[in-house]
């Protein structure tokens, strides 16, 4: 019998929310006209990819989406149009994070992100409290760092190598259904919640089970 010890959590429509029509209306009101077609709420492509995946690193991003707009934009306006994905943070979440630590289950960030995202994230202002994301997680996996993004296998390979975790004692909670199809072809056992849902008590369902 297998219990869960490794708990992977989503940051976009797990532990935050994402609203994105507000990411496509930002990016609208910098100048770009087709963010509608360029955007999307799972795994982003064009020079959005390229970002997320490591490819370009932030400044690229911020001259190509230059390029595209037909004049200059700045970082701060890049992050600001980025921004819009999040649609908040529910303390109801940070505080299953925390309670999750404190219960020995090891906590782990796996996003598809970006610099821009992560600045905020990663800085004193994620929670409003003056802690930073990491303050909740005990090791966090982002896509652009990693050169990779889910729902591609060599993500989660390098998750699990990194880890050293067994697939049927981790949980992999994402609200993306390739991601956790692609995690559970890996034997993970997966909790795929909707964007915006308070999962905090059903996710005790999923890591109480005893799995054979």
């Amino acid at each position: 019998m297998n219990k869960i010890t490794t708990i992977l959590f989503d940051l976009g429509g797990v532990i935050m929310t994402i609203d994105q029509s507000e990411a496509v209306r930002r990016f609208t009101e910098i100048g770009l006209k087709d963010a509608c077609k360029q955007l999307d709420p799972y795994t982003q492509g064009g020079i959005f990819g390229d970002l997320e995946s490591g490819k370009i690193s932030d400044e690229e991003f911020r001259a190509e989406l230059s390029v595209m707009i037909g004049h200059e934009v700045t970082w701060e306006q890049c992050q600001y149009a980025w921004m819009g994905y999040c649609g908040g943070v529910p303390e109801r979440n940070l505080k299953l994070l925390l309670n999750l630590r404190e219960k020995g289950y090891r906590v782990v960030l796996v996003s598809n992100t970006n610099p821009f995202m992560m600045a905020w994230a990663m800085d004193g202002d994620f929670d409003g409290k003056g802690n930073p994301l990491s303050h909740y997680v005990d090791k966090a996996y982002l896509s652009y760092e990693c050169k990779v993004m889910k729902p591609n296998e060599r993500f989660f390979r390098i998750v699990t190598a990194e880890e050293k975790i067994i697939p049927n004692e981790t949980l992999f909670v994402d609200d993306g259904p390739r991601n956790v199809a692609a995690a559970s072809q890996l034997g993970m056992h997966t909790f795929c919640p909707q964007n915006g849902a308070d999962w905090t008590e059903e996710i005790f369902d999923h890591i109480n089970t005893n799995y054979i």
